[in-house]
């Protein structure tokens, strides 16, 4: 009996699915080869099922003129609301609740220093900053009625616009920002971030891998944008923050690098003494610089009432507080690296380590640690920024009020790139970096502390999040692509891992009854922050409820990084902390053995879901920041945002996450289309060929 008899129906049935099943690979390929053809005459942008826009380049310019209609139709309000206040006028144009940002941005110079910036462009550079203000401006001509009216007043945009952007987020935003300068403090960033890189000799495949993952809020500045970009000589996918021209975490073919807050000063506040209208420096008088602006503030009837501001600066910067005889100036780094977007283009372009690393010395980009991994089997951590050279000092040292009135102080030059913390192909096959210093991207450690300038970064406790970081890739000596995805999504409590066996007992012995019945729940809980967790809720309860400082008896240690700190110093205090916290849980759930997602919830609109995933404080990887909703409940507002894993084999392997969804442009479908997969600690498929963009194409743009 012959197949193509088709005596068996279920063989007939078979064939038919696979005629389909070749058929359609066939057209798809068609396609696929018809695009290509026109590729170097046209540039589109396809944009797949998820809302990810996949831009095809005839040159780079062109690409770029697509990236910004790209962006203006997945955020168009936010992106003009964002430049807006770039500009210092979004008071005038939105209203009161915007003039501190106003005062921020012109206290600091922004916007004439965007204008001396532009100037300061490589020719070629300067045509692709063009490119992409005029893809805003002819979205924006071409789609008036998805716009909102009251975001229309920043248009059109300039090209200056894009790099006020820039230095708002990335110098004023994440290198210092308001809130850390009216308090005079050296606070933690709100924002954080997991990377790791995985050489060969510690995968399972035998090739490198990369995982980006930062933790940013969910919103305004701060929202990802993802997207490939493929032009002549450039075939990146990534992320970049929406107004951002250029891909700011990416991989090719080749390579690709993910970014970590680091722990670094590119800030300092200086105390001047006042005196004959100016401020002493080496028992001289210098005067103040002066700047004028007048503030338009739009009222509720829509009128304008100005407001003057007098910006005051010394050799040390800007003055941001006048008071009891002195004042405070902030200095803060990189007013003289105009090139951070043409570095980053350009670090997506590199195809190999050398390559790479010509880009990097450049030193354009202010701060962030580069994670970094390649095809060739390399993998490289580099504490990157502008790091002052200092006269004396340690890193504590220049986190207070530095004195004003010695030139001893004020330091005028930077650390080349050959002076920073950098680790290449370690021993240990690994790095990761979890927001800690530098010298515990790898153990044993590579970076010695000791090698370094005390200002360099701090010295001291490793946190639970590095802990349990650092803790998965050592534990495993043969990681496979699927199990770095897994162990991404770990809600394991480091803290409780460490604490537990000494809070149980002692809440069993000191503890009323309601204590001894949370303790058992503690005792059954699986340590883990996931949706069905039940002793999760009290056991952070418990921990907002302790001293933080007083807790345990046995300090970090960095012989002993991952069983450290341990024990509790006040057993009795801790089983009191615990009774209180039982006392809340139960009074606001009814039961102690709340469910975590019951608690923590994720979503927007009418999509409301249960979360897994918590504060990294407790030592949980997967980072889900919250904040109180209503009904005892708390919303997902920050954390987990931009996911890649990324395996350099050939093809690239890669998975990747926007936990939010691609866009925030009313009645998109991509708003939150990603956030079940995020409840389900489930990654997409990156599509980088231009088959796998067609097979789940959504909508084709042809410029």
């Amino acid at each position: 009996m012959y197949l193509w008899q088709f005596d068996r129906p279920i063989l007939k049935r078979k064939f038919f699915r696979f005629l389909a099943f070749i058929l359609s690979a066939i057209l798809v390929v068609v396609l696929a080869n018809n695009s290509f053809a026109t590729a170097p005459k046209t540039t589109e942008i396809l944009w797949d099922t998820y809302g990810i826009p996949h831009i095809y380049g005839k040159d780079a310019p062109s690409a770029f003129q697509a990236f910004g209609w790209a962006q203006m139709q997945s955020h168009a309000n936010l992106l003009l609301r964002l430049y807006g206040q770039a500009r210092g006028k979004a008071a005038e144009y939105w209203g009161e609740e915007y003039l501190e940002s106003d005062k921020w941005v012109l206290t600091m110079g922004v916007p004439d220093r965007s204008n001396s910036w532009y100037r300061a462009q490589s020719p070629a550079f300067r045509t692709y900053i063009n490119a992409f203000a005029s893809g805003i401006n002819t979205y924006a001509k071409a789609h008036p009625d998805l716009i909102d009216e009251q975001v229309k007043i920043v248009l059109p945009v300039k090209p200056e616009d894009v790099l006020a952007h820039l230095q708002r987020v990335l110098y004023f935003t994440f290198v210092v920002n308001q809130e850390q300068v009216a308090g005079i403090t050296h606070t933690q960033s709100e924002a954080g971030s997991n990377g790791w890189a995985i050489a060969p000799k510690h995968s399972a495949s035998g090739k490198a891998m990369l995982l980006a993952n930062p933790h940013l809020l969910w919103s305004d500045l701060f929202v990802w944008y993802e997207a490939q970009i493929t032009a002549p000589g450039m075939n990146a996918s990534g992320a970049a923050l929406v107004g951002i021209p250029v891909l700011t975490i990416a991989f090719n073919d080749y390579l690709g690098w993910t970014h970590t807050v680091n722990t670094y000063d590119g800030w300092d506040v200086y105390k001047l003494k006042l005196a004959d209208d100016g401020y002493l420096l080496d028992n001289k008088v210098r005067p103040f610089t002066t700047s004028k602006f007048l503030l338009k503030v739009k009222q509720k009837d829509g009128s304008l009432v100005e407001q003057p501001l007098l910006v005051k600066s010394s050799v040390h910067g800007a003055v941001v507080q006048e008071k009891d005889g002195f004042a405070v100036a902030l200095r803060v780094v990189g007013a003289d690296r105009p090139g951070v977007l043409e570095q980053w283009w350009d670090m997506a372009r590199s195809q190999n380590l050398t390559q790479f690393q010509k880009v990097l010395k450049r030193l354009q980009l202010p701060m962030f640690n580069v994670m970094y991994a390649d095809r060739e089997g390399h993998i490289m951590n580099l504490f990157n920024g502008l790091v002052p050279i200092r006269q004396q000092g340690d890193y504590q040292y220049w986190e207070g009020l530095i004195p004003g009135d010695t030139s001893k102080t004020l330091w005028t030059k930077m650390h080349p790139y050959k002076d920073l913390p950098r680790v290449i192909d370690p021993p240990s096959g690994w790095l990761q970096n979890a927001n800690d210093a530098p010298w515990t991207t790898t153990f044993p450690a590579v970076i010695k502390a000791d090698d370094y300038p005390a200002y360099m970064a701090p010295r001291g406790e490793m946190d639970f999040r590095a802990q349990s970081s650092a803790k998965m890739l050592a534990e495993d000596p043969k990681i496979s692509f699927a199990e770095m995805i897994k162990y991404k999504h770990s809600t394991k409590m480091e803290l409780a891992e460490r604490i537990l066996d000494d809070l149980i007992p002692a809440s069993q012995k000191y503890g009323d009854e309601l204590t001894r019945r949370a303790a058992d729940i503690l005792a059954a809980w699986n340590r883990n922050a996931d949706a069905d967790s039940r002793g999760a809720v009290l056991f952070s309860f418990w921990w907002q409820e302790m001293d933080k400082n007083q807790t345990f008896s046995i300090p970090w240690s960095e012989n002993s990084w991952h069983t450290t700190p341990d024990g509790l110093k006040d057993p009795e205090s801790a089983a009191k902390a615990l009774q209180i916290a039982a006392a809340k849980v139960e009074k606001a759930y009814g039961k102690l053995d709340v469910a975590w997602g019951e608690v923590f919830r994720v979503g927007s609109g009418n999509l409301d879901l249960p979360a897994n995933g918590g504060d990294g404080d407790l030592g949980i990887f997967r980072v889900l920041n919250s904040a109180p909703s209503t009904d005892e409940r708390f919303q997902a507002v920050a954390g987990d945002s931009y996911v890649a894993a990324i395996e350099f084999s050939q093809p690239v392997r890669a998975m990747a996450l926007l936990s939010y969804g691609n866009a925030t442009q009313t009645g998109s479908p991509h708003i939150t289309d990603q956030i079940p997969l995020f409840t389900r600690k489930q990654l997409r498929p990156v599509w980088r060929t231009r088959i796998e963009v067609l097979v789940h194409l959504e909508e084709r743009k042809t410029f």
